[in-house]
C-alpha cells in the first residue's frame, strides 16, 4: 500500500509526496511535529500539516537569506535570526568568519530537538561557539535591543499562530530600533501567486515599507512551497540590494553554494509584473 502525505495550499490546489514512513510525531506547546522519510524529498519537517522544509530543497532558502544581506552589507559582526530553530540559517551563517556573534531566538524548544536528532547536517552550525540560542518569543526578546545588530533575519515560517507577533507594524519597528545605524533586515515574504496568499504579501509588504528607509522584494524557486515560488525581504537603513552589491568582495570568500551566486543576486529582484504590481499598489497606499 502507497503512503502519501498531502498538503492544502488552497481549497483546490494540494501538494502530495509519496512517503516511505514516518519518523517522528509529536505535539509541542506550539505546534504538531512530524517527520517523514520520502524518496522524491528524503527526509520532510512538517509543522501542524504543513511543510517547513525538506531536505531536498531546504538549502534554497538558507542560502537566499544569508548569502544575499552578506554580499551587501561590507561590515558584518553580529546576526540575529528569529526562529530558525532547524538551524539551517545559523548553520549558512557560520561560514562565514568574520562574525563574531549569531543569535537565534526560537520559542519552541522541541523544533531544535527534532531537528538536531533528524536533520544534524542542518542543524551542525548550533554547536558553533558563536551560536547562541535564546528560548523566547521575539517581541519579549527585542524589547531592550537598540543599535546592535547588524543583519536580523526573520526566519519564522507562518504570520498566523503562534508567530503571528513576528509579522507585525511592532515588531518590524522593533527590528528597526535593534539594527546598528546601517542595518539589514531580510525576512520571508510568503509566495504571491495564491488569491488566498497574497493579502499576507501586501500586509508585509506595506509595513516593512513603512518602518524602513530602503524596502525591496526578491524571490526563489523552492519545489515544496505554495505553486513552487517564494519571495523575500530585503530592508536596510542604508544599503541598496543590488546598487550596494560587492560582487567581488563576495566572491574572494570562495563559499561554497548550491544556488546563491552574485549573478542569481542581481537577477532575484527581477520580479515578474503581477509582483512589482502588486508590491507597487502598497507603495503607493
Amino acid at each position: 500500500m502507497e503512503l502519501w502525505f498531502s498538503e492544502c495550499h488552497t481549497n483546490n490546489v494540494k501538494l502530495s509526496i509519496r512517503t516511505n514512513k514516518e519518523l517522528y510525531s509529536a505535539q509541542s506547546d506550539y505546534q504538531r511535529f512530524d517527520v517523514m522519510d520520502t524518496p522524491e524529498f528524503g527526509k520532510v519537517l512538517i509543522s501542524d500539516g504543513e511543510i517547513v522544509f525538506s531536505e531536498a530543497d531546504e538549502f534554497i532558502y538558507d542560502e537566499m537569506v544569508t548569502h544575499v544581506p552578506m554580499a551587501v552589507h561590507p561590515n558584518v559582526k553580529k546576526v540575529l535570526i528569529f526562529g530558525g530553530g532547524d538551524g539551517g540559517v545559523a548553520t549558512c551563517f557560520s561560514k562565514y568568519p568574520e562574525i563574531e556573534c549569531i543569535d537565534l531566538v526560537e520559542p519552541d524548544e522541541m523544533m531544535v530537538e527534532v531537528c538536531k536528532e533528524y536533520f544534524p547536517e542542518q542543524t551542525a552550525g548550533l554547536s558553533d561557539p558563536r551560536v547562541h540560542i535564546y528560548y523566547m518569543e521575539g517581541l519579549h526578546f527585542l524589547r531592550n535591543v537598540q543599535n546592535e545588530y547588524d543583519i536580523i533575519v526573520n526566519d519564522s515560517t507562518d504570520p498566523f499562530g503562534h508567530e503571528e507577533g513576528l509579522f507585525t507594524k511592532e515588531f518590524y519597528g522593533s527590528c528597526y530600533k535593534a539594527l546598528k545605524d546601517d542595518g539589514i533586515m531580510v525576512y520571508q515574504h510568503g509566495s504571491p501567486f495564491f488569491d488566498e496568499d497574497e493579502e499576507a504579501c501586501r500586509s508585509m509588504h506595506r509595513k516593512v515599507v513603512k518602518s524602513f528607509p530602503v524596502s525591496r522584494v526578491y524571490q526563489a524557486h523552492i519545489a515544496t512551497c505554495p505553486a513552487g515560488y517564494w519571495l523575500f525581504g530585503f530592508a536596510s537603513k542604508k544599503y541598496h540590494p543590488l546598487d550596494d552589491l560587492d560582487a567581488k568582495r563576495w566572491k574572494d570568500r570562495h563559499i561554497e553554494t548550491w544556488y546563491y551566486t552574485v549573478n542569481l543576486h542581481r537577477g532575484a529582484f527581477m520580479l515578474p509584473k503581477y509582483v512589482e504590481d502588486l508590491l507597487e499598489e502598497e507603495e503607493d497606499k
